[in-house]
């Protein structure tokens, strides 16, 4: 998912694509926009995206504000929980949400299938592109 929108978003507006362990608060503060994207595991955002906020919720409190964010949700069931999460940090930072979370739903309720690995199919990939092209282009013109 994360990857569909990144390349997309690549031909708008310089991008970079970064997992939750690797970032930190000074790509944060490089960043003129935001896409989280993140699983969700057991009706919350997963341990490693949880670690990252926490790593950086004070080092950038009070200098990201105003900035875009979207966000994608990978679940098995819902996903609501997560995005109510993400989007909560987001309103700490002040961040400004530019376009709906978008929640792809695997429905892996058995352990083996929550387990396996996942293949999005291609009509959400098609979804995850659209939200980077149009978090890219909406920086690229200024409108965020």
């Amino acid at each position: 998912m994360a990857e569909a929108a990144a390349l997309a978003a690549e031909d708008e507006a310089p991008t970079i694509l970064m997992t939750a362990d690797q970032a930190g608060p000074n790509d944060l503060l490089k960043a003129d926009g935001y896409i989280f994207c993140a699983p969700e595991n057991l009706a919350a955002i997963a341990g490693v995206m949880k670690d990252f906020f926490d790593r950086c919720y004070y080092p950038v409190l009070g200098r990201i504000e105003a900035r875009p964010y979207a966000q994608m949700v990978c679940a098995g069931s819902d996903g609501e929980n997560a995005v109510r999460q993400i989007a909560r940090i987001a309103r700490g930072w002040r961040l400004k949400e530019v376009q709906p979370p978008l929640i792809i739903c695997t429905h892996a309720q058995t352990a083996e299938e929550i387990l396996a690995e996942k293949t999005i199919p291609e009509k959400q990939l098609t979804q995850c592109r659209e939200l980077g092209l149009a978090m890219a282009a909406g920086l690229s013109m200024g409108v965020f």
